[in-house]
């Protein structure tokens, strides 16, 4: 069985691209958008905490880390398929402590993804809470954006044509032919960080995982997918990315997602379309 380019053309997407800038000086303007340091949020948020078993044991409630806040009408220029909202401010949040992998459905709450729709002027730079620890507190650095055409990994092209996974040419030529397109691989780049278009993919492909395990399933193991029905499988194409951040190491400072892996937030088109940010899903994978 072949791969036709009928079949790619419509699933080319863009992407907004992210470079993290580590040698600034002084602080990153409030209101603007940032990797780290404090964010600058509505006078009466109420920080995000999440109930759970850090990785080095202990269950307790803790502080979600803030990773990053994206200024809206700052990157709407780069948003060429004009998916996020053209102002306000996009926030995310994860429990560093905890580290969940996004495979068990008790993992809500451990990620989140916050929109302030509001004036940017009426934003306060905040503290952190006192019970967020030091190696949690990801340094401050600025932003810039760029945009990039893509097409899937082949293993999320499988999961939307799923007569192509048994065949063991799938992968040579599914290579080939994006090539021919102009999409080379980008498995040589250390550190990809983005928002929108395709999660660059470690392990597998994560749209079925975000349907069954926000439906309730623990899909940690093979026995998650058992029964997996066409429905569920049709309703995964309606997940797609919202943004992915990379392990990083920054001048003295290093916070690895795993074993050097990546964070992928995971939304519904439909929500991303209404503003709904309530429902995204993270999923961790590393190496």
């Amino acid at each position: 069985m072949r791969i036709d380019k009928s079949l790619l053309e419509p699933m080319v997407k863009s992407s907004v691209r992210i470079t993290y800038i580590t040698d600034h000086e002084g602080e990153v303007p409030v209101g603007s958008s940032k990797i780290g340091g404090k964010p600058d949020l509505p006078a009466d948020f109420s920080w995000f905490y999440y109930e759970g078993k850090a990785y080095e044991g202990g269950i307790k409630s803790r502080p979600l880390a803030f990773l990053a806040q994206v200024n809206c009408e700052e990157v709407s220029q780069h948003d060429k398929d004009s998916l996020l909202p053209p102002k306000g401010m996009l926030y995310f949040f994860y429990e560093m402590a905890t580290m969940t992998w996004g495979f068990d459905p008790k993992d809500k709450g451990s990620a989140r993804v916050y929109y302030f729709s509001g004036d940017i002027a009426a934003l306060i730079r905040t503290d952190f809470p006192s019970d967020l620890p030091d190696e949690f507190r990801i340094p401050e650095m600025p932003i810039t954006y760029s945009s990039k055409d893509e097409l899937p990994d082949v293993e999320e092209f499988i999961e939307w044509h799923e007569e192509f996974g048994d065949d063991t040419d799938c992968w040579d030529q599914y290579d080939e032919l994006i090539a021919e397109m102009g999409f080379d691989s980008e498995d040589d780049e250390e550190e990809i960080n983005k928002l929108l278009g395709y999660a660059n993919i470690i392990q597998n492909g994560m749209l079925l995982e975000c349907e069954l395990t926000t439906s309730g399933l623990n899909t940690g193991g093979p026995e998650g997918y058992a029964n997996v029905t066409a429905l569920q499988k049709e309703n995964s194409k309606k997940w797609q990315l919202l943004f992915q951040l990379d392990s990083m190491q920054v001048d003295g400072y290093e916070m690895m997602w795993g074993d050097g892996g990546r964070l992928y937030f995971y939304i519904k088109a439909d929500d991303l379309a209404q503003l709904d940010f309530d429902n995204c899903w993270l999923i961790l994978q590393c190496y």
